[in-house]
Order: structure tokens, then C-alpha cells, then sequence
């Protein structure tokens, strides 16, 4: 009878929790329904123009955030640096101009900019252009020294180096050294071809795909994408494999290896398309004390940059920004340590406690970073009382309109009400950000690390939890079991 009762008690909790009753938070009951234990799950829930804190549970239990540790990284700067930070990428030279020609080097000297793209570097080479400089007689020098990123390799994560999301940073990074490759199946000539943009001059594309018919199904995977090993030229990108006439044009964006290289290859394409030439070789160096200041770029401002950070979950930007926090706020140059040192430093200036917090990279794509539920859902409450709060919040993604929620939440009454921050590795799901009610806000944490936690399941317990708290009414909530 007493576990017929347990059940019969658990079926309401969820049917509570699922409906917005009057009935309390049964996280019990829910994580029962998902087969999840509970000490798995750390949850921080507050109404910071209200009630305060209103549910925890373990939310002091350190816990891989994923990519919800761009919270703390974008907002955190957002306060030290302000919304109209710029980051500056300077040109110099050395040696006389005279008839369009430069009897010395040319330096680029990089300082973080998290977004020089294609179109902004193009920008850059053309402001080089103005100043009357035509053949550059010397050489093109390369000046990272502002960053120490650290000695992690992109495949370090998860053996996936190409993938655009393991691009390690640089203080000059152009492109987030990203081509995108686009694929157009020729019927007639029956071979598929392959256009990379941008396209540095030295890369070259060694085409093996071979077109089939059939489906267009898992079409990616079915290609191979093989640089600088087995004998293959560091600058030469072969792909092998099949691909689908059925397909149609289709694209892929990978990362290439070599950031020095890729940048000046793309300085080369770039400056050779405007009318200029160079002499003398690329190589890496630092801006000497003597060299003259020719042209200097801006950013966008910061504002506008953590809304890409955010929105799309672009982890280079957010190790951009995690080293420039270091720079900044630290020492020159830039490293992970300077910018773990500089949050931890922020938020104990804030009144939140940084205990065990730990970031390595300020993307949240690591396995060491740790962070607690009460202190992210802290930060979220600082962010809302703040006076940047707009700044902020227009940042984050909101639920089944934009960004990385754009194609969620399946539960209807999330979609167009909750500004959300996911996170997401293998054995590692999270979402924080602000639940929006009649009666006000509600900020919300849910961290959450096991191994079945990044499965579907995962994701159905966490909109679970998430709807019970857009729609339970006021009196429904309870503090639960403290920390």
C-alpha cells in the first residue's frame, strides 16, 4: 500500500510540474520519470525584482557548465570593459615611401578582435592601400604577441581539428581561420566541385570525391577530409570519399591549420586583388620600437560582439574575449590563466563568492571547467539589476525564435518567453537564463552532468523543469534541499 501511495504521490508531482499547478517543485518525481539520479542535477531558480531565491537544489555542487560559462565571460566584460570596447588591429612600417613603394617591412599587429572577417580584413588591406603603399619591398611580419593562448592543439578536445568550433585563438585572427567549402555536382562531367571562400593563395584543394547516385543522406560523413598527413602537403586540403548527385550545393565550414598561414595567404589573395605586390616573405615577428604607425582599425563594439558570442555559442569569439579580459585586466601578453584570474577577481568585487569556480578557456569547451549553479544564477541576477541589463539580455538566445534556439523548445509555451543559454558536451547538458511571466522574471539555472545527459532524455527532463517554472504560480514554489 505505502509504495502504491509513493507512486500515486510521484504521478502527481509530475502531473504538477508538467501543468503548472499548485503543487510544488517534485524534482524527485521528474527525475525518477527520466531514469536520472538526483544528485546529477543542479538547479538555482530566483526572482530577482521579487522573492529572491525560491528553488535550489545542489546548487552549490561545483559542475561542467558547457557553453553556459559564456555567461560569465561576455557579462563580465560587458561590466569591466563597457558595451563601446574596441579591439584595434594596427599596421606599421618601417623604412621610407616613395612613389608607392616601401623600402622595408610591413608589420600587422593584432590585439584580439573576435570578428575580423573576410569583409573587415579586406577593409583593413584596402585602409594599407590608401596610404599610398603599392609594393611592399621588404617583408609582411605578423605580430600575435598580445595573446599567450596556451599550448592545448585544436584536436585536444575531441580529436575533431577541422571542425570550426575547436579554432584555437589568436590575438590576430582573421576569419576565425575558417573556410567554408562549397560543393557543386556536374551531372555532365560527373565530378563534383570544390570552392573554398576565402581561398588564401597558398591553399589547394586535391579533389578525389568521386559522385554517385542514391540518396542524399548523411552526405557530410561520407566525406574525408585529410590535411598535412600520410605525406599530404601542409597547404593541401584533399578530400576523398563520396557524395550524392542528389545532394545538390551544399557547403562545409572547417578550420584550417597554420593561423600565420592563413593570414597571409589571405593578405596575399587580398593585396595582389588590390594592385599590390610583395617582394619578400611572411614570417612571424614583433613590431619594433622604431617602426611608424600607418593605419589602425576598430572592432565592433563589445556590445554587438556578445551577441554572436552568445547567440551562436562561437567559442573562438568567447576565447578571444576570455584572453582579452586577461590583457586587459591582468598582464600583457593575454593568457587563460589572466583571464580566469580577472573573472574570479570581478565577481568577488560583485559580492559573489568564486569558491572553486574554475574557466580554462571562457567558451565552456573543456572538461575542467567548473562553476556552481547558485553562482551562474548570481551572475544572471547581477546582469538583470545592471544597468547594461539590455546590452545583456538582447545577447542571449530566445526560445524557438533565434540563435542556437531557433529550432527549440518542443514545449510551446517556452517558444517567444525565455531568453536561454545552452550548453551541451558529451555527458554534459545546462540552460540558463530568464524565464519571462506575467508577474515578472524568473532566472533559472539547470546543470546537469551524467552520462546519458546529452541524450534526448536529458533534454526532456530539462524542459520539464523549465516549464514548471514559467508557469507555477508564486505560492507553488519551495526552497529545495539546501545547496
Amino acid at each position: 500500500m505505502a509504495r502504491r501511495t509513493a507512486g500515486f504521490c510521484a504521478v502527481l508531482g509530475w502531473l504538477a510540474l508538467a501543468g503548472g499547478s499548485a503543487s510544488a517543485m517534485d524534482l524527485a518525481g521528474l527525475a525518477a520519470k527520466y531514469h536520472f539520479p538526483e544528485d546529477s542535477i543542479s538547479v538555482y531558480v530566483s526572482e530577482p525584482g521579487g522573492a529572491g531565491v525560491v528553488y535550489t537544489h545542489l546548487a552549490d555542487t561545483p559542475r561542467n557548465p558547457a557553453s553556459t560559462a559564456k555567461l560569465l565571460t561576455t557579462f563580465s566584460a560587458l561590466d569591466l570593459l563597457g558595451p563601446s570596447y574596441r579591439w584595434k588591429t594596427e599596421v606599421f612600417a618601417t623604412g621610407p615611401l616613395a612613389n608607392g613603394r616601401l623600402a622595408g617591412d610591413l608589420y600587422i599587429k593584432g590585439y584580439g578582435d573576435p570578428f575580423l572577417v573576410s569583409e573587415r580584413f579586406w577593409l583593413l588591406v584596402r585602409g594599407v592601400r590608401h596610404t599610398g603603399i603599392q609594393r611592399i619591398s621588404g617583408d609582411l611580419v605578423l605580430d600575435s604577441s598580445y595573446f599567450q593562448p596556451g599550448e592545448n592543439q585544436p584536436g585536444d578536445f575531441d580529436g575533431k581539428p577541422y571542425r570550426a568550433y575547436n579554432a584555437s585563438p589568436s590575438a590576430l585572427l582573421v576569419n576565425y581561420r575558417v573556410v567554408n567549402f562549397h560543393f557543386y555536382p556536374d551531372e555532365a562531367s560527373q565530378r563534383l566541385r570544390i570552392v573554398a571562400d576565402p581561398h588564401p593563395d597558398q591553399l589547394q584543394i586535391d579533389n578525389r570525391v568521386k559522385l554517385v547516385a542514391g540518396r542524399c543522406r548523411y552526405w557530410a560523413s561520407r566525406l574525408r577530409m585529410l590535411i598535412g598527413a600520410d605525406g599530404v602537403d601542409a597547404h593541401r586540403v584533399r578530400f576523398t570519399g563520396t557524395y550524392p548527385v542528389a545532394c545538390g550545393a551544399r557547403e562545409l565550414y572547417r578550420a584550417v591549420p597554420g593561423n600565420d598561414s592563413y593570414v597571409a595567404g589571405l593578405f596575399r589573395e587580398l593585396w595582389q586583388e588590390q594592385g599590390g605586390a610583395l617582394d619578400g616573405s611572411v614570417h612571424t615577428g614583433v613590431v619594433p620600437a622604431g617602426a611608424r604607425r600607418v593605419h589602425r582599425q576598430e572592432s565592433r563594439p563589445l556590445a554587438e560582439v556578445i551577441r554572436s558570442i552568445n547567440k551562436h555559442s562561437n567559442n573562438v569569439m568567447a576565447r578571444q574575449l576570455f584572453l582579452t579580459l586577461g590583457a586587459e585586466r591582468a598582464s600583457v601578453p593575454g593568457t587563460p590563466e589572466g583571464g580566469n584570474q580577472a573573472i574570479r577577481d570581478w565577481l568577488s568585487s560583485r559580492g559573489i563568492e568564486p569558491g572553486t569556480l574554475y574557466l580554462d578557456n571562457g567558451a565552456g569547451l573543456s572538461r575542467d571547467t567548473r562553476v556552481s549553479a547558485r553562482q551562474l544564477g548570481q551572475v544572471l541576477e547581477l546582469a538583470w539589476r545592471h544597468a547594461l541589463m539590455p546590452e545583456f539580455l538582447s545577447s542571449l538566445p530566445v526560445a524557438g525564435v533565434d540563435g542556437t534556439l531557433r529550432k527549440r523548445h518542443a514545449v510551446a509555451s517556452l517558444v517567444g518567453t525565455a531568453h536561454l543559454k545552452t550548453g551541451l558536451l558529451e555527458e554534459v547538458r545546462a540552460i540558463a537564463g530568464y524565464l519571462h511571466r506575467p508577474d515578472g522574471v524568473r532566472v533559472v539555472v539547470v546543470l546537469h552532468n551524467h552520462a546519458r545527459a546529452d541524450w534526448r532524455s536529458g533534454r526532456q527532463f530539462q524542459d520539464a523543469i523549465l516549464d514548471h517554472f514559467l508557469n507555477a504560480p508564486r505560492l507553488a514554489l519551495t526552497h529545495g534541499p539546501a545547496g
